[in-house]
Parts: structure tokens; sequence; C-alpha cells
């Protein structure tokens, strides 16, 4: 679609107000993409990429939707991705900020292009992981960011039951993967909550919750949250900011129509006079008609002038005030929307912390039923999980032995070996 900006005092001030608009769904669309893209995260094949393409034309001030290449794309067996007009390109290795460069930069020279188009790749879908072995149920699953061994694991439905005298061991091995899944999505929360609470009472800093203090991952998580509450208020800020500059060229917009207001008057008040001593003289037959109806049409024109000059002004005004209406609108929908996103985490918490119970009890209860169990409890024994990934390294799958809590990448084939000893 394209949006054209008209020339005039008038055509700005509407392309001002069309310009919040656009500028927050792009902030929206920008805060989006930057999570799923990450700087360091190379491509495979299976990746599932959403390409959007635009082109700003400086010549006639239009945005161009290149819809055609715009779509969801997957990485190939190949390597590469298969775009209109561009071809193939490779992707496989690549982040998808050089992937977004290529398309660019092949278009503009596949069209001979003035203006480079901004091609936007963001990760829609990661490519899958594997899981075989002692697992309940092996076969591919979805990756996810921050996906470790003992997730996986847990995804796939814990590991395989065995006899009947092994049932309860089963069972808290089951129960112990879903309770650390529940404790990490826990400590999000918890960070999510503290955000929340620092957003409304419009602090700049998270307070760190107390639980969370000696966590090894908390200062990763309060990193990540700080960086979504600083982008969050740059977006409310500019908004608003857009806003300002808005009401400001309308103000300058009233008061220049004041000043030409002040002018036209003056000019009526001449023409006025001009057009009384005229008809005087007409009335004694010393003016021609024609020079009469000359000082008529001239007063008339002046106050044709002055009626849009008022009509201009008083739209002026109404955008002003609707610029303050949707300043307050818009503060407003930012309160209602964290008060949401906070209720909204409270519940989370809540029914996490019912999980994270029964999860305890259910592992209480195996320890007390089967000394299969109590192998799996550290003050008694262990249990004798073996975890191996398969993972694509310099081009060939190699092997690596791992523990339940190693962080996994797309593609990766974990292998589950599980078994029972006595210290």
């Amino acid at each position: 679609m394209n949006r054209r900006f008209f020339g005039g005092k008038a055509g700005r001030t509407r392309a001002l107000q069309s310009g919040i608009a656009l500028a927050a769904g792009l902030n929206a669309f920008l805060l989006s993409t930057c999570i799923a893209s990450a700087d360091d995260y190379r491509l495979g094949v299976m990746d599932k990429l959403k390409i959007r393409v635009a082109e700003w034309q400086t010549a006639d001030g239009t945005i161009r939707d290149w819809s055609v290449v715009s779509g969801d794309y997957a990485v190939g067996p190949s390597g590469s991705i298969s775009l209109p007009f561009v071809g193939d390109v490779p992707a496989s290795g690549k982040t998808t900020d050089a992937i977004a460069q290529e398309i660019g930069s092949a278009l503009q020279k596949q069209f001979a292009l003035k203006d480079r188009p901004s091609a936007s790749v963001e990760l829609s879908e990661f490519r899958p992981v594997y899981l075989s072995g002692d697992v309940e149920k092996p076969g591919e699953y979805p990756f996810a960011p921050n996906l470790t061994v003992v997730k996986a694991v847990s995804i796939a439905g814990g590991l395989r039951r065995a006899d009947a005298g092994q049932r309860f061991a089963r069972d808290f091995i089951n129960a112990k993967g879903d309770a650390v899944v529940y404790m990490a999505d826990r400590a999000r929360l918890l960070v999510k909550q503290a955000r929340l609470k620092a957003e409304t009472a419009n602090q700049d800093t998270i307070e760190m919750p107390a639980e969370l203090r000696d966590k090894p991952e908390a200062k990763a998580l309060l990193a990540s949250e700080t960086a979504l509450m600083t982008s969050r208020r740059k977006r409310l800020t500019l908004q608003l900011q857009a806003l300002d500059d808005l009401r400001g060229l309308l103000q300058s917009e009233v008061e220049t129509l004041a000043k030409k207001t002040e002018t036209q008057n003056r000019q009526l008040q001449l023409a006025t006079e001009d057009r009384d001593k005229v008809e005087d003289l007409a009335e004694r037959g010393l003016a021609l008609s024609a020079r009469k109806m000359s000082a008529e049409q001239r007063a008339a024109d002046i106050e044709a002038t002055l009626l849009d000059i008022d009509t201009n002004s008083l739209k002026a005004k109404q955008d002003i005030s609707k610029a303050n209406q949707d300043e307050i609108t818009l503060k407003n929908d930012w309160d209602a929307q964290l008060a949401q996103e906070l209720q909204n985490a409270d519940a989370q918490l809540d029914e996490l912390n019912l999980k994270l119970g029964t999860s305890n009890s259910l592992m209480s209860e195996a320890l007390t039923q089967s000394t299969d169990a109590a192998r799996f409890d550290g003050t008694t024994g262990a249990a004798s999980i073996a975890y191996s990934i398969i993972r694509e390294v310099d081009g060939k799958p190699k092997e690596i032995p791992v523990q339940e809590n190693t962080a996994l990448q797309p593609g990766d084939l974990i292998k589950v070996t599980a078994g029972l000893y006595m210290r």
C-alpha cells in the first residue's frame, strides 16, 4: 500500500497524523522481530522465516509494499531459501540480518532501483529437536529458546516406564523433570511480575525478587526484562512525543491564521470604507456603476477569505483537542495494559505454584512407596541416567555427553539411557 505526502501546511499536518499510527505499528513490529532474530543465531535447514519487504521511494515520497516477495519461507535441504525475482539465497550458517541485507541488495540490483528495498527477516519457527532412547514418546519436537535436556525429556513424556517394580522410580523422575520446568517458568514469571510493578510505579529499575537473589540465572532474566522495559518505555515516549509535536504544529497554524485574520480585518475595513464612498458618489452621479461593483466584489472577497480562515482555525483547534484526547487515551490504554498483564502474571504464578506443589507431592509419594525411587534422591542414591546429544559440528555429526541442564540447540538429537545403581 502506498502512502503519499502532500505539500502545504495542511498536508504536513495530515502526514504527521498518519505517521503516528504508522510509527506505533512499526515499533510493535520491530519489538516482536528483535526477540526472534538474535544476532548470534545461525540459520539451518528446516528453520522457518517470515519475510517482509518494503521500499521507500524518495522521488515521490511513497512506500511500496513488495507483497509478491513478502511471505513465509523455509530453509530447504540445500541450505537456501527461494524468493521470487531473487532466486535461491544461501541461508544456512547466516544470521537473519545478513539475509535481510542480501535480499534488499539483490532486489535493488535486479530492478536497478535508486533506493534499496528494506527487508525484515523474522525467525518464525526453529528447526526441531529429536529425542531417542529411554523416553516415553521418542520423536520430533519443536524447539523453543532456553530448552534444556531435562525440559525436552519432560516434553517427550519423561523416561520410558519399565516394569511394575520400577514404576515409582519413573514417577519420581517424571515429577522431578516437571518440577524443574515449573521452577524455571516460575523464575521468569517472578522477574516479569517485578518488571510490571516497576513500570506501573514508573520506576527506572527493576527490583530483584528476594527469592531469586541467589539463583545463578537471575541476572540474565533481570537483564532481559530490563531491556524489554526500556524498549516499551521508549515506544511510549515516541508516541507521546509525536502527539506533542502534532499539537505544536497545529498551535503554530492557529497562531498564523489569527495573524491572517487581523490582516484581513484591516483590509475589510478599508474595503468597506471604499465601498461606502463609491456608493455615495454613485448616488450623486459622480461614480460609474462598474466601480461600485468592483468595490463591492473586493469587500465580498475579503469576507469570503475571512470565513475560510475562521474555518481552518476551527479545524486546527479541533485537531488539537483530538490530539489531547489521543494522549489521554494512550496513557489510559498503557495503564490498563500494565494492569491486565500484571493480573495475568499473578494468575500464572498461582497456577505454577499449584503444579509445583503437585510435583513435590508426587516425588514424596514415590520416595515413600519404592526403594528404587529412593535411589533418585540425593540423600540415599543416584539415578544412572546418561544423556548425550548428536549435533552438527563443522558440517559433521558429533556425539557429545551432556547433563540434564545443558542448553539445547535447534536440530539436536538427544539420546537418553536410563538405569539404576546404589551408591
